[in-house]
């Protein structure tokens, strides 16, 4: 398909910079898939109303690394102040080492030493450039590593706040709690699923309590999260594997909610993706460990999922694609086009919909 038929118009002011509080309070639009979709306007607080009883959801436990670097290039050769650069740390490649997505990469070469620091410039850490591959994707091997490392980089590194974010306002304290969900156990994502910033505990127990089972399962978002889809059609689109696990234990939970008619509905499209990936064709689902490059775009057939819970996506973006796919591209468009008119918020820290199709053959 055209990457052009997924753009839209989007207000400025339509992007949210903070999140509500508190989280459940979002707005949520419900849209019900069909011949004659049906949109309606309420809040995430009242999912336990929304869901039946028997029905289970699955979150993304990942956590967020403060992955974002900022430091000065420098080169035995060469005199002066140096080059500012930022380094978007993306995937481990052993104790002492990362690849990582370098801003300006052109002005990076393999023997590069990069020092990095902290605001403050309390700590600091260096880094050899080991390689350069495309797209301004470095090797870094760092001069500490194991559990050093990891302290160092929570000490100088920034909460890697998506680039919409970003260029209005600068990473605070406040952002370490409130880009993080309340279910982050497992460290290695560079950007949060978001969808998952809207729950609470009392949430969650109000769900428990009306017979809604929650499920976990990992997926670590990568980098490739931030880049804009350059293709002019889809079918020559990439995605960037990231890292996922689906426990045998949560694979038996999710098959016995649907083998008794309860409904799975997946917390954000990384959840969507991860338990697509484990799905077979017959749609059952097994423990699953891996990488995954899976792209979801209108046609493709969901072999498990029921229901997504999801924020809204940029234009153009895959994310947006995934939905089209979900619940039919002229649904997604006429649900995108309420949202707007209705002031809902987007992007990271902005509102919800759950998305309900027609009921599974």
């Amino acid at each position: 398909m055209r990457v052009d038929l997924f753009d839209f118009d989007l207000p400025p002011e339509s992007i949210a910079l903070r999140p509500v509080s508190p989280r459940d309070a979002a707005r949520l639009l419900v849209v019900r898939a069909g011949a004659d979709p049906e949109l309606t306007d309420a809040q995430v607080r009242d999912l336990p109303e929304l869901l039946a009883a028997g029905d289970a959801l699955v979150v993304n436990d990942t956590r967020v690394l403060p992955a974002r670097l900022d430091g000065i290039r420098r080169r035995a050769t060469s005199q002066g102040e140096g080059v500012q650069v930022e380094a978007m740390l993306h995937k481990r490649l052993g104790p002492d080492s990362w690849l990582a997505l370098a801003r300006p990469g052109k002005r990076l070469a393999p023997g590069d030493t990069i020092e990095f620091a902290s605001p403050e410039g309390e700590t600091t850490l260096a880094a050899r450039v080991e390689a350069k591959g495309e797209g301004g994707e470095v090797t870094l091997r760092f001069a500490a590593a194991g559990p050093a490392l990891d302290a160092a980089i929570a000490a100088i590194g920034h909460i890697p706040l998506p680039p919409y974010i970003a260029a209005k306002r600068a990473d605070d304290a406040q952002d370490r709690a409130d880009y993080q969900t309340m279910f982050a156990a497992h460290e290695g994502s560079v950007a949060a699923p978001t969808a998952g910033l809207h729950f609470t505990p009392e949430l969650i127990e109000r769900l428990a309590a009306r017979g809604v089972e929650t499920h976990r399962v990992t997926l670590h978002v990568g980098a490739g999260t931030f880049l804009p889809v350059k293709a002019d059609d889809t079918a020559d689109h990439r995605m960037h594997a990231e890292w996922g696990e689906v426990s045998p234990e949560t694979a038996a939970a999710l098959n016995a909610v649907r083998a008794r008619g309860g409904k799975v509905v997946t917390v954000g499209t990384t959840a969507t993706r991860l338990i697509e990936s484990a799905a077979s064709q017959e749609g059952l689902l097994s423990a699953w460990r891996g990488e995954t490059d899976i792209f979801i775009t209108p046609g493709t057939h969901f072999r498990f999922i029921d229901g997504m819970l999801t924020n809204f996506h940029l234009p153009r973006s895959t994310l947006v694609m995934l939905v089209a796919a979900f619940i039919g591209h002229e649904t997604q468009k006429r649900a995108y086009a309420h949202a707007i008119a209705s002031g809902y918020r987007f992007y990271s820290y902005g509102d919800a919909c759950l998305l309900l199709p027609q009921a599974r053959p």
